[in-house]
């Protein structure tokens, strides 16, 4: 079983016991979107230490608390999960404690590096070009795009502050366009 450098950041305790079935890790644990200055404070200090690798749920609640971490602790670590590995086999809701202990590892050895001086290749209009966004199908092809650039789905906005951030070159990025776009008419 694989030892993780960094400290994970999860959403709770059943986050917590389904990582540590995939990979020997310390967590720390948000509890929620109302993330305390204490918990703040103590993922700052493990990011200073260690590294810190954000790794919530792929829903709204999930995302608020990537972006809250991300403002206010810049340089940390992105572990993407695609929605449909966080579906529970039973009731409701998405989350890293549905995934299969497989999920996690894959997800975990693809981690995004943040990246705090950010120059923007890419464009909203090359969004708007490549059909993600504005487009009755833009949803259903940014969730293929994030799967196959392992950065997560997010809405139009979110997706080209992401691409950035993440620093994918413009070449990676219209590579994944054409790709999904190929997909729909194959």
């Amino acid at each position: 079983m694989e030892k993780m450098k960094e400290i994970i950041v999860v959403e709770g305790k059943d986050d917590t016991v389904r990582i540590k079935r995939a990979v020997q890790a310390d967590t720390i644990e948000t509890n929620g979107s109302e993330i305390s200055e204490a918990t703040i404070e103590q993922i700052r200090l493990a990011q200073k230490q260690r590294g810190v690798i954000i790794f919530t749920d792929p829903d709204y609640p999930g995302e608020r608390i990537r972006k809250i971490i991300s403002d206010k602790v810049p340089g940390c670590k992105h572990a993407f999960l695609p929605r449909h590995e966080a579906i529970p086999k039973k009731g409701k809701g998405l989350g890293v404690e549905h995934a299969s202990i497989e999920a996690i590892r894959k997800a975990l050895s693809a981690v995004q590096q943040e990246m705090i001086i950010v120059t923007e290749e890419i464009t909203q209009e090359d969004l708007l070009e490549a059909g993600l966004m504005g487009e009755a199908r833009s949803k259903e092809r940014r969730e293929k795009l994030g799967l196959l650039l392992k950065i997560g789905y997010t809405n139009g906005k979110q997706l080209h502050k992401r691409l950035n951030m993440f620093q994918i070159t413009r070449a990676t990025f219209l590579e994944a366009a054409i790709q999904v776009l190929q997909e729909e008419t194959e």
